[in-house]
């Protein structure tokens, strides 16, 4: 679903969810987003997450964003994995 590029900061964009199911440090995990710019990350509870818009959009300057949400584990050596999102943006102030 495209999002309105009138959308406010810290509208959810996705909701993720991520698992590993292994105990201890090796079953913590981290995630982020790349690139960051215009979107960022939010834990909402145990292994789930929201993406959120950081900053404003401008279709005129960017009609839709391909993003990747990379995600390790704390083993040694730490498992990786990453999953590609495409953001498109809707315009609002066009007839």
């Amino acid at each position: 679903v495209p999002v309105p590029e009138d959308a406010a900061v810290g509208t959810v964009v996705a909701l993720l969810s991520v698992s590993d199911r292994d105990s201890g440090a090796n079953g913590r995990v981290r995630c982020a987003v790349w690139p960051a710019a215009p979107f960022g990350l939010v834990a909402t509870f145990a292994g789930s997450y929201s993406l959120v818009l950081r900053e404003a959009l401008d279709r005129e300057r960017v009609s839709e964003y391909e993003v990747e949400v990379r995600a390790e584990d704390g083993g040694a050596p730490p498992l990786r994995a990453s999953r590609g999102v495409r953001v498109p943006v809707s315009d609002v102030n066009d007839n």
